[in-house]
């Protein structure tokens, strides 16, 4: 399989600059551009077996995919993280679990673990019980691993303002937030952790308009006190990102399902390197980034 050609944007202590790239570069051989472990990531796919609608092609979601998981399967990617909006919403329960099932069968492909984190069309008309139930997803929806010294935190940001958890079409997309006892649980992860942290979302944590998490300055602020954060990457608002709020990198991904067609698509290999810098390597849509880092202390 010949890789797609990466674009590419390189961040170098917060500044923004183009260079240019190549899939030679991309997998250099050099001890020293080797990383850590690989990671593969995708998000918003929207599967669903109905017309499109304006830029969104919904049952091109399969194709995409089936694309992505090959690559990921030919780069031997340590693991691959979903960060939401896996399926759209159905007429019916019934149906949407048939959509669900259907794209599982197109992501269990994978040769390595994977990791889902919820987006709010994941548990619309579904419970977050129901989607797990249907998928390889984790029964818990926020939790966290770690991989050669790097900790993962899955964040679940599909609460109304209330504590209550979204299903049922019982919320608005734009209320979205992390509740107090999930704050207390990221605030102990950060406080265990040994090493640096890579949080992963579905909505935002960089802003705040409607795509972001409604507390997302209480959030940042238990990231950014603990000193361990590397960089948050989400989705949700369907577009190349990037902000740098206190040191932190904020990473948006695009999303699959906007455009007809195999090269209208987006997914991402992200390195790892021992000095804890990040390598984004991006496909298709997907912009590519390199974060440099200090290497967090316990």
């Amino acid at each position: 399989m010949n890789s797609p050609t990466p674009r590419r944007t390189v961040i170098k202590n917060g500044i923004l600059c183009l260079a240019g790239f190549s899939t030679r570069s991309l997998f250099a051989s050099e001890e020293s551009s080797k990383p850590l472990f690989r990671i593969g990531m995708v998000t918003d796919l929207h599967y669903a077996d109905k017309d499109p609608v304006g830029t969104r092609f919904y049952k091109e979601a399969l194709e995409k995919l089936d694309a992505a998981v090959a690559f990921f399967n030919q780069e031997k990617a340590t693991f691959v993280v979903e960060l939401g909006d896996f399926i759209d919403l159905a007429p019916t329960v019934e149906i949407e679990i048939e959509w669900l099932k259907t794209m599982e069968k197109h992501f269990s492909p994978l040769t390595m673990p994977r990791h889902y984190v919820l987006g709010n069309h994941c548990c619309h008309a579904l419970t977050k019980e129901e989607f797990v139930a249907h998928t390889g997803a984790n029964k818990d929806h926020h939790y966290s691993f770690e991989q050669q010294g790097i900790r993962f935190i899955i964040l679940d940001a599909c609460f109304r303002s209330d504590g209550v958890d979204y299903q049922r079409k019982n919320f608005e997309w734009s209320d979205a937030n992390i509740p107090t006892n999930q704050l207390q649980w990221l605030q102990k992860q950060l406080e265990e952790s040994n090493g640096p942290v890579i949080i992963l979302a579905h909505q935002r944590l960089d802003g705040a308009n409607n795509f972001s998490v409604k507390n997302s300055a209480e959030v940042r602020k238990i990231l950014e006190k603990s000193g361990k954060v590397l960089a948050v990457f989400q989705g949700h608002s369907h577009k190349n990102d990037y902000l740098q709020i206190a040191g932190i990198h904020y990473c948006t991904l695009v999303a699959m399902i906007e455009g007809s067609g195999k090269q209208n698509s987006g997914y991402t290999l992200l390195d790892i390197m021992p000095d804890h810098s990040l390598r984004l390597h991006g496909f298709l849509n997907q912009t590519n980034r390199e974060f440099t880092n200090k290497v967090p202390t316990k």
